[in-house]
């Protein structure tokens, strides 16, 4: 329990003193920008290769890909049916920030310091069903539902799918694990210096992003999201453990990801539908220490070191 709560409370500290520093100056806003760039295009890209080199042939592990996707669907499809004959305004909010699942910025860094190397490669199959919905899935949806004049295609989805260099490397891995390729040592003991530091970057990434401007007109629609968004969490997560047929520790795996906080794309997909962004941030800000807590209570519960 002692070292649970120690690696929960490191992590936990990291977000915090990049919120400190943000605060006294120390630290811009947009310094988040520079931060995400980092950890999004080489410490998390890194932390995946390292992991994949001692992957084991497991292509079962390959149906995650359908779960994180299946998952970000229900949700997508929640948000359309509560925001049904109401404003465009709230169709974004929902259709925006219900679906998907904060993995590489939040999610990854515990599975990295609980789990371990397998638990990022189950992680990473996650994602990559996660990653349509959140990197074009769920803009797309919101922009033909509110017709803003947008043209959303097919191509433009994968265009934005593809943009993103850890689903790329995602499913380079994919392809080199399913022809039975291993990775050179050599590469690993680079990527694997690099990739130690995501769980850093991670961290501060959230504490530079993380605000908290409470709003009484917001409330109803934030605890709204919040708690069907949770709730979703408690069922899956219960599904996950005692119904998939996977190994104990790819199901402990997925019951952290259910808890994972609301994507950091979902207020920038927002600003750009010309939703409420200020409603936006808060939630994610609010779904960041909610995950935090039920996380490190999980990791507790299921015995995790």
């Amino acid at each position: 329990m002692g070292t649970v709560l120690l690696k929960a409370f490191g992590l936990v500290f990291i977000i915090a003193l990049a919120y400190f520093l943000k605060k006294v100056g120390f630290f811009k806003a947009e310094d988040a920008n520079l931060t995400s760039k980092i950890m999004f295009n080489l410490t998390l890209p890194a932390a995946v290769i390292t992991s994949f080199a001692h992957y084991q042939n497991d292509h079962s592990l390959f149906l995650l890909c359908f779960v994180g996707f299946g998952c970000g669907g229900v949700l997508l499809i929640v948000g359309w049916i509560i925001s049904r004959r109401k404003s465009d305004e709230e169709r974004i909010f929902y259709m925006l920030n219900l679906p998907g699942y904060n993995i590489g910025c939040f999610t990854m860094p515990f599975v990295q310091s609980f789990i371990g190397q397998f638990g990022v490669v189950a992680t990473c199959m996650f994602d990559m069903g996660n990653s349509i919905i959140c990197t074009g899935g769920s803009y797309a949806a919101t922009c033909a539902v509110i017709n803003n004049g947008e043209k959303t295609t097919v191509k433009s989805i994968l265009k934005k799918l593809f943009s993103s260099i850890p689903f790329d490397v995602y499913l380079l891995l994919m392809v080199t694990a399913l022809l039975g390729f291993s990775i050179p040592d050599g590469i690993v003991q680079v990527t694997s210096t690099i990739g130690s530091a995501n769980s850093l970057m991670a961290m501060l990434t959230i504490g530079l992003m993380f605000e908290l401007k409470p709003n009484r007109q917001h409330a109803k629609k934030v605890v709204l999201s919040l708690l069907i968004r949770y709730g979703f969490a408690v069922v899956t997560a219960l599904i996950f453990y005692h119904c998939l047929p996977f190994s104990l520790e790819v199901r402990q795996v997925l019951v952290i990801i259910s808890f994972a906080p609301i994507p950091a794309l979902a207020p920038v997909f927002t600003a750009k539908c010309g939703g409420d962004t200020e409603i936006a941030g808060l939630v994610n800000s609010i779904s960041i220490l909610i995950s935090i807590v039920a996380i490190t209570a999980l990791v507790s519960v299921m015995g995790l070191q």
